[in-house]
């Protein structure tokens, strides 16, 4: 639990360095909190206004969404803007009881541990990790080993208005707002700094996905490309199409399917 003295001195902390808009991502964060008890990481987080906490889970964050991006690619603009927005800054109820700051669901190949939460549905199956290091770690694999995601590691990694477009084209979020949200958190903290640009980018160049990149989007959600445990009946539910449909436009002998194969799901 937290003692007196350290609640002062995360409130001097905080009240010296949120006054601006302005953050400076240096190795110096506090401790992380995973391992405290829920009742001491809530009167953690009741010292803090949301402007702090989320100053706080920047500071506490940032160097793993770096490394992130460096070994996979992802910019960490984004990675840090996702985790603040779907973990609300660490005081989100999945990131709270399960570690898990990106609402990544189970998912039927999931084979660690799971949590309840309501969502789009009641009582829907969330991923639980061990830390949030985990978390972030999942994430980018998630997006890395999904097809729908493939086309996004063609965009510059410091192109965060073209990840966060894309990210909603591609369905990562239902709501219809989830990109602009990510632009607002990346330049309102500053959060395009962590992929070593010097300047946010212009939105009225960068704001739209291309005619070029709109169609390699299309063309991406009209294949799937077969992995180890797919068959038939698994990418015709995905893609929600009949397996005699899937059969004809391919041109299939047979229900056999091999990995690495590209399969059609339009007409």
């Amino acid at each position: 639990m937290f003692n007196n003295k350290a609640i002062i001195f995360f409130c001097l902390f905080f009240l010296s360095s949120c006054g601006t808009k302005k953050v400076s991502y240096r190795d110096n964060s506090p401790k992380k909190i995973e391992n405290k008890s829920k009742k001491s990481v809530n009167r953690f987080f009741n010292t803090m206004t949301n402007e702090q906490r989320t100053h706080w889970y920047v500071n506490t964050y940032s160097k793993t969404a770096i490394n992130e991006m460096k070994k996979f690619g992802i910019p960490a603009s984004i990675i840090m803007a996702q985790g603040i927005l779907e973990s609300n800054s660490g005081k989100g109820g999945l990131a709270m009881k399960s570690n898990n700051h990106f609402g990544i669901k189970c998912h039927k190949n999931w084979k660690g541990k799971k949590v309840y939460h309501d969502d789009d549905k009641k009582g829907e199956c969330f991923r639980k990790y061990r830390n949030p290091e985990m978390s972030y770690r999942d994430h980018s694999v998630f997006l890395e080993s999904r097809d729908r995601y493939n086309f996004l590691f063609k965009l510059k990694k410091d192109n965060y208005i073209k990840w966060a477009n894309g990210l909603k084209k591609a369905g990562y979020a239902t709501d219809p707002g989830y990109a602009n949200k990510l632009i607002s958190i990346i330049e309102r903290y500053e959060l395009w700094k962590l992929d070593g640009s010097k300047k946010p980018l212009n939105k009225s160049k960068e704001k739209r996905i291309s005619k070029k990149e709109s169609k390699s989007l299309e063309k991406e959600d009209e294949n799937h490309i077969v992995k180890k445990g797919d068959t038939l009946f698994s990418i015709s539910k995905k893609h929600n199409i009949s397996i005699s449909d899937l059969i004809k436009i391919n041109k299939l002998k047979d229900n056999e399917i091999s990995i690495g194969q590209r399969l059609k799901t339009k007409n």
